[in-house]
């Protein structure tokens, strides 16, 4: 951060401290010391009473909504732990929802992530400013960058998720797939696959000699591995994601020419082959490890409708696989976790083959996920304040949530700790056995894209934003009435989520939920096109696959795009027909211009027909 930077950004805080919206924000010492009670009671090391969130749009709204309900919950107030936002210019020009509701907010320089939610240096220094306990990156921008949790453990702030070691071992998607196989956990064939760790290695510290051997440099290297794992296979860059990155080929041709772009698109990233696991379902398992080796699988979830590999609908629990594999996915992920010795919330990524129902490591996600509210529907815990529970170091056997959850005296919540903390006792969770989900949840992400161009992101005001909750939906919106998206916002700015008894009624009561959304303003959404989605009978018999989005576009795309020639010729007729009609009133011109009218009907229904024609038109303005 420059000099300048460094200057604003405090004389910031300077300015905003302790205000919300102009309003004193004041905690008592009665609600400080019971947030320090509630650390020592329940086996942690070190209390948070305030925390700084690295993050904005969606993942700030929602941690700040799920620690002050659990705040409520456990000490009575929601105010117990205070909640610092970062706030660029273009964040508070849209009166963004994060920068509200939060106890005090911070100025950061505006433009592009690496000048402020992604700029490590930056959120280390603002965090030292604040005085804040803790920082909570949330997804996307910082959440994945080793050197944040390195350079504030070296500052003695708390950070809310994995070590550095953990981060970069697992984070990284050429690391992961070899930690994977030495962990047992099968791997589609990919340009790894010959390559073993040794027993004796830490499987934290990958030898660098080992890990090239498991990446392409050049096209021709590509080329070789394709051809050994099999077309199609899939170009990936290591440090990719969001739908960069990554290629799919299907000869050696296409590798040739996208190779480049692959490496073009994340500069310096190691590039590796993977097989394309066609037809196959995208699954997954959250996890959450405390810091005393103990890793709680919280049941499943799957999002296989993806549009170029970005989520669109996700759901939970998986119904597509039988219960006994959905358990081989969660002790897969258990040992994955435990083998690095990872803390905090994870995601652990499976592809799944309906036809031979084998299952096979994607990556594992070192952070909490945007989709992460349906885990918290169907197992009824609220995994923000579980992180910040974890970042107390608070074991997990002692939260209450994770003890109801393996079916463990809990006392009623978190509200009961101070009578039920002294009497827990440790439980082994490899053989715990967790409960059964709670019913079905489906999610659907709100993004100010425009389905017919293209799914171009937009951006502007928005006039008028109205959601009608009801019992079994539920949604958060990063932007209000008044509000508006700015041009270096994500496209998603809200989630909905439908629970259900089964898959079918959540579908149903999500359908209903997204018709009670309205939406005015200069953006456009998906939220139209979704409800046909949720239609679709595909979507509904449970029959869709990553590729099936995707190729459904394709299939609309062509269909709507007409031939040229009959947007000339069919224009050409409605011109004459509409300039006829507005000048010739008499009896035989209505004749005329109903003759010409009923050229254009016959016309259109049948010039698909035909293949090649010629046809002169003109026009004379009698005028």
């Amino acid at each position: 951060m420059s000099e300048s930077q460094r200057s604003s950004a405090t004389a910031s805080v300077g300015r905003g401290d302790g205000y919300i919206n102009g309003v004193v924000s004041i905690r008592s010492a009665a609600t400080i010391s019971a947030v320090d009670e509630f650390c020592y009671a329940l086996g942690g090391k070190r209390p948070i009473h305030s925390i700084l969130i690295a993050n904005n749009g969606m993942a700030a709204v929602k941690f700040m909504r799920s620690v002050r309900t659990w705040a409520y919950e456990t000490f009575g107030t929601e105010k117990a732990i205070l909640l610092v936002a970062m706030a660029t210019p273009e964040d508070m020009r849209i009166n963004a929802e994060h920068i509200r509701i939060a106890d005090k907010f911070v100025e950061v320089p505006g433009g592009t992530n690496n000048n402020n939610y992604a700029n490590v240096q930056l959120i280390v220094e603002l965090a030292e400013i604040t005085h804040v306990d803790a920082v909570w990156p949330g997804w996307g921008h910082a959440s994945e960058i080793p050197e944040l949790p390195d350079a504030l453990d070296a500052k003695g702030i708390i950070f809310l998720g994995p070590p550095a070691t953990s981060m970069a071992a697992l984070g990284d998607k050429i690391g992961s797939s070899l930690i994977a196989q030495a962990a047992e956990v099968p791997t589609l064939p990919w340009s790894g696959s010959h390559v073993k760790i040794p027993p004796e290695s830490c499987l934290v510290t990958i030898p660098d000699d080992i890990y090239r051997e498991a990446c392409v440099y050049t096209t021709e290297e590509a080329i070789a591995s394709c051809q050994v794992v099999g077309y199609p296979a899939m170009i990936k860059a290591s440090w990719g994601g969001g739908g960069k990155g990554i290629r799919k080929v299907h000869n050696d041709d296409e590798v040739r020419a996208l190779f480049k772009q692959v490496q073009g698109e994340v500069p310096g990233s190691p590039i590796f082959i993977m097989k394309v696991a066609s037809q196959s379902r995208h699954l997954e398992v959250q996890l959450l490890c405390d810091q005393y080796g103990n890793v709680a699988a919280l049941h499943s979830r799957d999002c296989s409708v993806q549009r170029r590999h970005q989520k669109i609908i996700e759901e939970g629990p998986i119904t597509v696989a039988p219960l006994e594999t959905v358990k081989k996915l969660e002790q897969a992920a258990r040992r994955l976790a435990k083998s690095v010795n990872y803390v905090g919330a994870a995601t652990v990524e499976y592809l799944y083959s309906m036809e031979s129902g084998e299952y096979y490591f994607l990556e594992l996600n070192p952070r909490l996920q945007v989709e992460h509210p349906v885990t918290e529907w169907i197992a009824e815990i609220n995994l923000p304040a579980a992180q910040v529970a974890v970042g107390m170091g608070i074991p997990l056997w002692q939260i209450p949530e994770i003890r109801r959850f393996y079916g463990m005296e809990y006392g009623g919540g978190y509200d009961a700790w101070r009578k039920t903390s002294a009497l827990a006792t440790p439980f082994d969770f490899d053989k715990a056995q967790s409960t059964r989900p709670k019913g079905h949840c489906v999610a659907v992400r709100v993004t100010s894209e425009d389905p017919d161009d293209g799914f171009k992101p937009t951006s502007g005001k928005v006039q008028e934003l109205s959601f009608k909750s009801k019992p079994n939906v539920w949604a958060y919106f990063s932007v209000k009435s008044g509000g508006g998206i700015h041009e270096f916002s994500d496209s998603q700015f809200g989630h909905v989520f439908a629970f259900g008894e089964s898959r079918a009624i959540a579908i149903a009561n999500m359908v209903l939920g997204l018709k009670e959304i309205q939406i005015r303003g200069e953006i456009r959404t998906n939220v139209d096109y979704t409800i046909d989605l949720l239609h679709a009978s595909d979507y509904r018999e449970n029959k869709i696959h990553t590729g099936w989005l995707d190729s459904r576009i394709a299939m609309r795309v062509r269909a709507e795009r007409p031939p040229w020639y009959l947007s000339v010729v069919g224009g050409a007729l409605f011109k004459a027909s509409a300039s006829s009609a507005a000048v010739m009133m008499t009896k035989k011109n209505h004749c005329f211009s109903a003759i010409l009218l009923g050229c254009l009907i016959i016309f259109l229904n049948s010039i698909s027909k035909i293949h090649s024609f010629k046809m002169d038109v003109s026009i004379k303005d009698p005028r």
